[in-house]
């Protein structure tokens, strides 16, 4: 098989008893499990390098397309509340097998996912990695970051507000999510990542499911269903299991000054941190080949490191 055949991922659709989920998967399906979670406004495609990559290193890695972006379906029981997010990935977790080394990889969305299986007490992943977006405990900015960082950050945030207005914001996809990519990792050519973000919200059910995780999170003080809450109590906490975080350099989504205490949250549970120059919000596709060797090392030396 060639390199770029290699490249190329199964499709797969996994009926759980809850949600029939599709992802893309890389690698032998005996090897050690990698699940990535994407998030918004991207797709499952977005692992398309890193996929590659890890499983050149042994690794069985699958992404799915996560609740409301097709081909996965829309939940029936319209919640998208971080606890629904994590109650998915650890329901296809159990799906594959349940293995105990398995690792997991968020970006944005995909990241808060994350944070919130790796600071759940059972979290069942070996370790894990999160990009962009840091888990809540260390976004709080140290004393003396000033009114203006505050300020800033309300600015680099307003589509967050602008994704509550219902009709409107489904309406303006395809006008928003050109102009995220581009705000956030200026100079990428963010073309074909557009397309396949576009072509993961045909209608406008989709459209509302990706937008109600912002609105959802609006009300994140609220008690999602079962069998939900207990998971969605974990949403703001620190990692209990080793944590890589990265974050690029030149991502204009967060203020600096919120970034600034990752390290000393992450170092108690094992992880570290990394800050990748140049490099904006999408820094997985931004620096493919820096990204994965970060995110392999971290992954395939954790025997050595914790021997």
């Amino acid at each position: 098989m060639g390199a770029h055949e290699a490249d190329q991922p199964e499709i797969i659709e996994y009926r759980l008893p809850h949600l029939s989920i599709t992802a893309l998967a890389w690698g032998d399906p005996a090897g050690r499990l990698a699940l990535c979670l994407h998030g918004f406004p991207d797709s499952a495609w977005t692992w398309r390098h890193l996929g590659p990559a890890l499983a050149a290193r042994g690794f069985r890695v699958v992404a799915p397309f996560t609740r409301g972006y097709a081909p996965t379906a829309v939940p029936d029981d319209g919640d998208y509340h971080l606890g629904a997010l994590a109650y998915d990935v650890l329901a296809l977790h159990r799906a594959l097998g349940a293995p105990r080394d398995a690792v997991l990889i968020g970006h944005d969305w995909g990241a808060l996912t994350t944070n919130t299986v790796a600071a759940h007490p059972d979290c069942p992943f070996h370790r894990v990695a999160s990009l962009a977006v840091p888990p809540i405990p260390a976004m709080r900015p140290r004393r003396g970051a000033g009114v203006g960082a505050y300020l800033r950050q309300l600015r680099f945030s307003w589509y967050i507000l602008f994704n509550q207005l219902p009709g409107i914001s489904e309406r303006a996809l395809d006008r928003l999510i050109p102009r995220l990519w581009h705000d956030w990792s200026p100079g990428y050519d963010a073309d074909s990542d557009i397309a396949h973000a576009l072509a993961a919200l045909p209608t406008h059910a989709h459209r509302r499911a990706a937008l109600s995780y912002y609105r959802a999170f609006a009300r994140v003080a609220g008690k999602p269903p079962a069998p939900y809450t207990e998971l969605h109590r974990h949403w703001d906490g620190a990692p209990r299991v080793p944590m890589l975080y990265l974050h690029g350099g030149a991502d204009t989504t967060m203020h600096p000054a919120f970034t600034a205490g990752v390290r000393d949250v992450l170092t108690p549970s094992g992880g570290t941190c990394e800050t990748l120059a140049g490099a904006g919000h999408f820094l997985h596709l931004e620096q493919p080949h820096d990204v994965a060797r970060l995110i392999g090392d971290f992954f395939t030396g954790d025997a050595e490191q914790e021997s």
